[in-house]
């Protein structure tokens, strides 16, 4: 029995990247429909870079700084279609796409958010729900589209606010859930 090929992706992150290394950890599985072809970032110095390097997957790294957006993107553009991508994670990559970056890889390209979208689009988002006295927080995995965090949702989880969380507390809980459906909802999409 011949196995299908599985799906190129390219993850971006610009931090630590714990998001790439639980899809990391998925891919080694035998049964998992993708493979990480190339960890890519905006930080050189990002710490996800060195844990992708000691897992052998290719990394490739260049400031966005004193670049103009458009122009960062399409050498980022460049180096994915050069590395044989079909499919984008977005994993706590800080920059925002332009336009163009995104249509070229429209219904190809994943994000994670750590809120309940529509709920706290953007930054500081267990804080925003703490502060409104939700009772629930969560993370999101979504399609990207050009408005920030606006894509059609894909999954969700939900996790309880217990009366004494800080953000930090609040995300340490919500980063466990994102390690485990990042990769499921992945995996579901390249099949489809």
């Amino acid at each position: 029995m011949t196995s299908l090929p599985k799906a190129r992706v390219a993850v971006l992150i610009s931090g630590r990247g714990s998001n790439m290394l639980a899809l990391a950890d998925a891919a080694a599985d035998p049964a998992c429909p993708y493979e990480i072809v190339l960890v890519a970032s905006n930080d050189p110095e990002a710490a996800g870079l060195a844990a992708a390097a000691a897992r052998g997957i290719p990394t490739w790294a260049q400031s966005h700084k004193g670049m103009k957006r458009a122009e960062f993107d399409a050498l980022v553009d460049a180096r994915l279609r050069a590395a044989g991508v079909e499919w984008i994670a977005l994993a706590g990559y800080m920059r925002i796409l332009s336009t163009e970056f995104i249509s070229g890889w429209e219904g190809r390209m994943l994000n994670i958010h750590p809120s309940l979208l529509p709920k706290y689009k953007g930054l500081d988002t267990h804080a925003r729900a703490i502060a409104a006295g939700d009772g629930v927080g969560g993370v999101s995995v979504h399609l990207v589209t050009a408005e920030l965090d606006d894509g059609p949702v894909l999954a969700q989880v939900e996790v309880p606010i217990f009366p004494d969380d800080t953000p930090d507390t609040l995300a340490a809980r919500v980063l466990i859930e994102e390690h485990r459906l990042y990769p499921r909802v992945l995996a579901q999409m390249v099949t489809r």
